[in-house]
């Protein structure tokens, strides 16, 4: 597994690969089918020597007669998971009280597919101190809205027995994962209550599934917020510090998703372990989650430039300082305003979510919007004319910035795709998606 810690026979060695240039994150759907999740796993923290080391206690499915390399496949992500469940160190102590977190990580293989971690992590009923544990359902499917409220359930039935999860969680590895915009039904028996039935529904937009805007909006200014999108969109180093684990993840997915149509290609680490602290180190591409007591670790560490975010004062630790000169300045403008002055009109996060995510990906439809006019298409194939993709558009200042973001990953990537399969639903997507915001949104505060 690329990004994930691959602990040795010995369980102290860690092993990892941060280089992302030449690998394309694939479609994670594509790669798992249709289940739910592959593994429930249930991560304990164990006494070794004056500290506490996490520990799988419980897995399921226990999945049989694999092949040699499914078999070394699973034992490399299950050896990961415990990091990730607890990355911030061996501190810790029974306790009396302690609110359950909800946070998710991201494993990447070394053919760019994805996997998703999303971790409950809680104090278990019972009396006196006790250690928290963590219950982590691990996806293909990046669906953290519907994946929190599965946990959720997870919760109350752990609060009952812990025998009481598996059959929900058996009930819903049968249930086919539902479509866009569509609802599936887990019926589930909990004692002393009967049979439930939960409804688990997905977003009608995708770009929504993973998302929670309402988060970065809440700890970051609209002006920062624009800044780190501009350097995730020239591919640079950011590393986002808080000292929650579930505003680490939920700020660096929001940051992600901006980025509609494309997707991050590079090292991708919402939480990053204790133990893989020095990874920060990379000269490649990465968007990284630390958490803030590391902070000084972090400050003595020969970091090359970055973006740091300090997520707790909403503020920038560390700049590249230039961060306001990366997008059109007309556009940084107007972006900005519409920002400030829309996200007070919405009603509900879904409202927020939407209005955030059109905001950009008009963005993107202002500057790139004109790509399908310069594919020139073959039998099956098509050929992209960047020179005269770049200088079609009059305005200098997004010419500049064209120069800049067509030398990145994401964008060669997205064009390869169109290249290859100019008729696939993918691209068709994207070009109805763009057209229909290009009639939509023509009266929006961003202008050309």
């Amino acid at each position: 597994m690329v990004e994930q810690a691959r602990v040795g026979e010995k369980g102290n060695s860690v092993e990892r690969s941060l280089s992302q240039e030449d690998t394309k994150v694939k479609e994670t759907s594509w790669h798992c089918g249709k289940l739910f999740f592959e593994y429930l796993v249930v991560v304990s923290l164990k006494k070794s020597g004056a500290s506490y080391e996490p520990q799988i206690t419980y897995q399921f499915p226990k999945r049989e007669n694999l092949l040699r390399s499914q078999k070394e496949e699973e034992e490399s992500l299950l050896k990961a998971i415990p990091l990730f469940c607890f990355p911030d160190g061996k501190s810790w102590a029974p306790l009396t009280e302690y609110k359950s977190e909800t946070f998710s990580f991201v494993l990447t293989d070394i053919d760019g597919s994805r996997k998703f971690g999303y971790c409950r992590r809680l104090l278990p009923g019972g009396k006196g101190a006790r250690l928290p544990e963590v219950f982590c359902i691990i996806s293909c499917l990046g669906c953290f809205g519907l994946f929190s409220k599965i946990l959720d359930e997870v919760e109350k039935r752990r609060q009952i027995c812990t025998a009481v999860i598996y059959p929900f969680m058996q009930a819903l590895r049968e249930c086919p994962f539902p479509a866009p915009g569509k609802t599936v039904r887990v019926k589930s028996f909990i004692p002393d209550s009967g049979t439930e039935i939960i409804e688990l529904t997905r977003p009608l937009d995708s770009r929504l599934e993973h998302v929670d805007l309402a988060s970065v909006l809440l700890y970051l200014s609209e002006e920062y917020i624009i800044q780190i999108f501009a350097s995730v969109l020239l591919e640079r180093r950011v590393i986002f510090l808080a000292e929650e684990l579930s505003i680490l993840s939920q700020c660096i997915h929001a940051i992600a998703a901006l980025l509609y149509p494309f997707t991050w290609q590079h090292t991708y680490i919402p939480v990053l372990p204790e133990v893989m602290i020095d990874s920060v180190c990379s000269p490649t591409p990465f968007m990284m989650g630390v958490q803030i007591s590391f902070l000084e670790r972090l400050q003595d560490l020969p970091i090359e430039d970055c973006l740091i975010v300090d997520l707790c004062h909403g503020t920038f630790i560390k700049k590249v300082g230039d961060e306001e000169e990366i997008l059109p300045h007309k556009l940084y403008k107007e972006l900005l305003g519409t920002l400030k002055s829309q996200r007070d009109t919405c009603k509900s996060t879904e409202e927020l979510n939407k209005m955030v995510t059109n905001l950009f990906v008009l963005f993107f439809v202002k500057t790139i919007g004109h790509y399908s006019n310069h594919l020139k298409h073959q039998k099956t194939t098509a050929k992209f004319q960047p020179k005269a993709f770049r200088k079609s558009v009059s305005s200098k200042s997004i010419q500049k910035f064209l120069k800049n973001f067509m030398d990145t990953q994401m964008f060669h990537l997205f064009i390869e795709e169109l290249e290859r399969h100019p008729n696939s639903q993918e691209g068709n997507d994207v070009t109805k998606r763009f057209t229909e915001y290009t009639v939509k949104w023509s009266d929006c505060a961003i202008g050309r």
